[in-house]
């Protein structure tokens, strides 16, 4: 290595440190009935219909089986034509999230409709003989139609579990149905029954409660509200939706709260616990269950055949159909995402399948109907569950999407009176946790300082699944009904004569009464959301809150979160605590609550009351009501109202422990995204650089986008372009101590692939400060892999080792950096005591 580029890696690395189940072998034969478990029989108010069986059974008999394999494929509109539609037969499409028409992000309703006339039409053209029946088109809906530009975007649902409101429930769902009605889709991936148990699940937000109780009050009235009641005009009218009772099952009992693993419960826990809201999603007549990824003791949900067949069709009656969760049959032993027989015979019906290669998928599905594997009966059952739900749904009368009667009605897109149903969810879900002398609700006439990185973004305070699958990527002119919560705050206390302003580091011309600190979580969804303690990571706000404190200035602190975590410190630094969990676009109602109205009087309550509760420390998890020792800050159903004694004092223990217990565990970097508390970083040597927090991003010489290897998005892929000296790297705000990891020989484990060779040296370094960097030159080892192919590179730490380097002061523990071009991937970065297989000597 050349002293210039010694030099040049240092710059480069001061810039950035200046920035911000074991799985069984085969199918296992299964009683329907494990002795002593009984599961009850759910009665369902969508009664059998003899007139719609005879119809189904009528249509069954003229397909053929090429039909009926298409009947159960559900590709992703990325990935699919019209004229696929009709040569394969297909009977379900998908949007997944950050999937728009033409790839459109701001799509408008009119795009969404014709793109849904193309998929419908296709379906219907019975030239070629084939039977004409209507395709389906799935969405995930899960806080109002949160893909489409200006929908209404309601609270997720831990905000609603606090508010414990199932008759607003009902209507939030009434809503949805309508606002997804109006883009010319039949169905919603919702609702979310997960009743979870770890709250370092990166899906906690999708749960309403730790209480199976508040889930099964909720699951029934929101299918109602999608669906429209049973036995009513109301059910599958032109502004309703078919619903999605998911993820069946345990998907919120994971060991650690990891996404997609094993629940390693009794059967018992698992009916009582995470089967709550089933039975009475089911009895409001949900019309389809989504498999879910993880798996109970052992055996993965989408090739389950006791709890899909035995449990849910079978002994809880369920006659609808069941839908895989983006190609999650690739998971069943002894399958691959193109053929999986194992989950067909299984009861799943049908394959959600998101990726290009779907048409192998199909044709392999049905060489294993015609040789037997899939038997008759099973694809049989599959498509009469199909086209059941497809009668009942009225699809067959309803028509191209365009010519319904909510199809691209823009103005019940975020129409005024779905945003008064958000609001007043806003309303109702805030939860009090401290009032330190009555300090809320404030006086709306007084000079108001807002800051805080959750002030202004509509983004932020809306979370996940939010426009894009992780909710990243957006700016608050992505709303164009939203409301930030600076903004509603604005206009309340200007209506009253008072005064607010938004001061992004804290200053001010002139000393406010009040200073409100809005910070919290950054958007996130599955897998990406998972955490390792319940600690929200550094930020400014706590200096802002402390930093008021001392000048004698009242502080308000608004928390923005997705689960309950460990915040002794912010608590300790303010004088009200209200936790305002995933607002959505309403950020308004936050205002109705925390201010007088103009004459001083309380236009509406504090209502909310934890419905999970709340950690100790860090590490307190699992945390659940009913626990052993059940020891919380907050218990479950905590909340304080107006005018309620405040309990807490300023002197809650601040301590956090360590990030690291000790070195039997590994250091885990990235692994699906970047960890806690690591930010993923591209740079240049113009001083150039970019946080990554979507699923892209670029500048002149380097750029960056997430790809798919086992999962959804769960690697990234860097291309490098000559000219100038870029880099990728792993950051923190806070220093590592690598020490331990040293002295036990530890490596710096990277899973990679090399998916074009560099032509110029590649460096691989570590970065703990201005002249304070190791590196070394890993061109040789990357020339000698195969392009294409996937391999580790484990580098020992040892090698990081200089004058120059201190490894208990590490801030970047991964800097990759090129002056050529190169294109790699990188699917998994970890310190662990792994054997090395690269030498620095």
């Amino acid at each position: 290595m050349t002293k210039s580029k010694i030099l040049l890696f240092a710059t480069a690395l001061t810039l950035i440190g200046c920035t911000d189940s074991e799985r069984d072998t085969g199918q296992k034969d299964l009683p329907v009935n494990a002795p002593g478990v009984e599961w009850p029989a759910i009665k369902s108010d969508v009664v059998r219909d003899d007139a719609i069986e005879s119809r189904v059974n009528t249509l069954l008999e003229k397909m053929s089986q090429e039909e009926k394999v298409g009947q159960i494929m559900q590709p992703e509109l990325r990935h699919i034509t019209p004229e696929d539609i009709k040569k394969y037969h297909v009977g379900s499409v998908l949007n997944g999230g950050g999937a728009f028409p033409n790839d459109n992000k701001y799509a408008k309703p009119g795009d969404w409709v014709a793109l849904a006339d193309t998929f419908y039409n296709a379906s219907m053209d019975d030239s070629d003989g084939a039977i004409a029946i209507p395709i389906i088109w799935g969405t995930d809906a899960v806080h109002g139609h949160n893909n489409v530009i200006g929908a209404t975007i309601f609270p997720h649902n831990i905000g609603l579990g606090a508010m414990n409101n199932p008759d607003l429930i009902e209507k939030i769902g009434a809503a949805t149905a309508r606002e997804i009605a109006v883009t010319g889709i039949d169905w919603s991936f919702a609702p979310t029954l997960a009743v979870v148990r770890d709250d370092r699940w990166g899906r906690t937000y999708e749960s309403y409660s730790e209480d199976p109780a508040i889930v099964k009050a909720y699951g029934g009235r929101m299918v109602k509200g999608l669906q429209g009641e049973a036995n009513t005009p109301q059910f599958m009218a032109a502004d309703r939706v078919v619903s999605t009772a998911k993820h069946f099952i345990a998907d919120g009992g994971t060991q650690g709260g990891v996404d997609r693993a094993n629940a390693d419960i009794s059967e018992e826990e698992l009916r009582d616990i995470h089967a709550a809201g089933y039975f009475s999603a089911l009895a409001a007549g949900s019309q389809t269950v989504m498999a879910s990824f993880n798996s109970w003791q052992g055996e993965t949900l989408h090739g389950h055949q006791y709890l899909l067949t035995g449990v849910l069709k079978e002994k809880m009656g369920f006659d609808g159909f069941v839908v895989g969760d983006w190609s999650g049959h690739e998971f069943v032993p002894g399958c691959t995402r193109n053929s999986c027989a194992q989950a067909i015979n299984a009861g799943l019906d049908m394959f959600m399948a998101p990726n290009e290669d779907w048409k192998e998928l199909y044709a392999n599905t049905l060489a294993q109907v015609n040789s037997g594997e899939i038997s008759q009966a099973r694809l049989d059952d599959a498509v009469r569950r199909i086209l059941r739900v497809k009668v009942r749904a009225g699809l067959f009368e309803k028509g191209a999407p365009s010519t319904r009667d909510f199809s691209g009605k823009e103005n019940w897109l975020g129409a005024a009176e779905h945003r008064d149903i958000a609001r007043q969810a806003v309303r109702e879900s805030l939860v009090l946790l401290k009032n330190k002398n009555q300090l809320l609700p404030l006086k709306p006439d007084a000079k108001i300082l807002v800051t805080g990185d959750g002030a202004d973004d509509i983004g932020k305070q809306s979370g996940g699944w939010t426009i894009s699958w992780q909710g990243t990527g957006n700016s608050n002119s992505d709303f164009p009904n939203g409301v930030s919560l600076f903004a509603g705050i604005q206009e309340k206390v200007s209506a009253a004569g008072g005064e607010a302003w938004l001061s992004e580091d804290g200053s001010y011309q002139q000393k406010p009464d009040v200073a409100i600190v809005v910070f919290g979580e950054d958007p996130y969804a599955e897998m990406q959301g998972d955490i390792q303690r319940l600690k929200l990571p550094d930020n400014n706000s706590l200096a802002l809150m402390k930093k008021f404190r001392a000048e004698n200035i009242p502080v308000v602190a608004l928390f923005i979160t997705g689960r309950p975590l460990w915040v002794n410190r912010e608590l300790n630094a303010s004088d009200a605590f209200m936790v305002v969990w995933l607002p959505g676009s309403e950020g308004a109602g936050v205002a109705d609550v925390i201010f007088r109205n103009a004459a001083g009087d309380m236009d509406h309550p504090v209502k909310g009351k934890l419905s999970f509760s709340w950690p100790a420390t860090p590490d307190q998890t699992p945390l659940n009501l009913g626990d052993k020792n059940y020891a919380p800050l907050f218990p479950f159903g905590y909340g304080l109202s107006w005018g309620e004694s405040d309990t807490l004092d300023d002197n809650l223990s601040e301590e956090a422990g360590s990030v690291l217990a000790d070195t039997s565990e590994e250091l885990r970097i990235f692994d699906n995204r970047p960890l806690e508390p690591w930010h993923l970083i591209i740079s240049d040597q113009l001083n150039n650089h970019l946080t990554v927090t979507g699923s892209s991003a670029q500048l002149q010489s380097i750029s960056l986008r997430a790809m798919d290897r086992h999962v959804q998005e769960d690697s990234r892929q860097i291309t490098w372009r000559a000219g100038q000296q870029s880099r990728v790297s792993f950051t923190s705000h806070q220093r590592t101590d690598l020490t331990p990891w040293l002295s036990e020989n530890a490596v710096l484990k990277l899973e990679m692939r090399v998916d074009k060779p560099a032509d110029s040296a590649v460096l691989l370094g570590m970065y703990c400060g201005q002249d304070c960097q190791g590196s070394i030159d890993i061109t040789a080892a990357l020339q000698e892999k195969t392009a294409g192919e996937w391999f580790e590179l484990a580098v020992p730490l040892s090698c990081f080792a200089s004058e120059q380097f201190r490894p208990g002061m590490v801030l970047s523990p991964l800097v990759l950096m090129t002056d050529g071009d190169l294109t790699l991937s990188l699917h998994d970065v970890r310190i662990t005591k792994k054997e090395a297989n690269f030498s620095c000597d």
